[in-house]
């Protein structure tokens, strides 16, 4: 084999070497999310998911994707301001069920629940 073809090989057996075990890292995880971060969507007036299990010490972020409507989020110990775009983030702490809601619209059913273990 020629020196400079020899060479090339090993260069390229080195990259793929160096590159497969980052891909592997970059496929784990959880459908898009950051380890430990979390993300529910307020849309046609209710939480998606509406209930969500999450390890303690993760975080949770609400983001508005309901046009014009406002919204808060409100749950034992939180509370958003009443907006209609942007987004809240909650780092849960302790294990436990957390009901909250929007009390705008609690009574057309925009209620959620995080548990956290």
């Amino acid at each position: 084999m020629h020196p400079m073809t020899r060479r090339a090989l090993l260069v390229l057996i080195a990259c793929v070497a160096i590159a497969a075990p980052a891909a592997a890292l970059a496929s784990t995880g959880t459908t898009g999310n950051t380890a430990g971060s979390h993300t529910i969507v307020l849309q046609n007036l209710r939480f998606h998911p509406g209930t969500l299990t999450i390890k303690r010490g993760e975080s949770v972020t609400w983001v508005w994707h309901d046009g014009n409507i406002a919204h808060n989020v409100t749950g034992p110990g939180f509370h958003s301001r009443t907006q209609s775009h942007g987004s809240f983030t909650v780092r849960f702490t302790h294990t436990g069920t957390f009901d909250y809601r929007c009390t705008i619209h609690m009574a057309e059913g925009m209620i959620g629940k995080i548990i956290v273990r």
